[in-house]
């Protein structure tokens, strides 16, 4: 992986410790919802792969949500009331049935890549697809 990280320029350290991230993924579903919510996804990959941070701990997830610029109270409310809990659910049940059994997976028509992937062979999954090139 860290070949990989490293061949497409993304920052990226070895971790010792795997941590559940259902948590993060709720938060990340929420801030999908708020104005300026892509900085949360570049938040927890740093956090995560970068920093070592266990996303499982609610102050980690609140430091990082803060960080991204989204609202505090907001962010501790809707983990602790597990608001986008249904969402998320409902996430990991449409990848079940895509057969989806690993992060990150790409699913392009009929196709999927599991796995981290190089931005070519993304592209080219998208004309098998049907994309058109530009």
């Amino acid at each position: 992986m860290k070949g990989l990280m490293d061949a497409e320029g993304l920052a990226y350290n070895r971790r010792t410790h795997t941590y559940n991230s259902r948590l993060a993924q709720e938060l990340a579903k929420w801030a999908d919802s708020r104005p300026g919510f892509e900085a949360i996804h570049g938040a927890l990959y740093r956090a995560y792969f970068v920093d070592g941070r266990n996303l499982a701990d609610l102050q980690v997830l609140l430091e990082v949500a803060q960080s991204a610029g989204l609202s505090l109270e907001e962010a501790r409310q809707v983990l602790a009331e597990r608001t986008f809990k249904p969402a998320v659910d409902a996430d990991w049940q449409k990848a079940q049935q895509y057969g989806i059994t690993a992060v990150p997976s790409f699913v392009a028509g009929q196709y999927k890549l599991a796995g981290a992937q190089p931005y070519n062979v993304l592209a080219e999954q998208l004309v098998v697809a049907g994309a058109q090139r530009k």
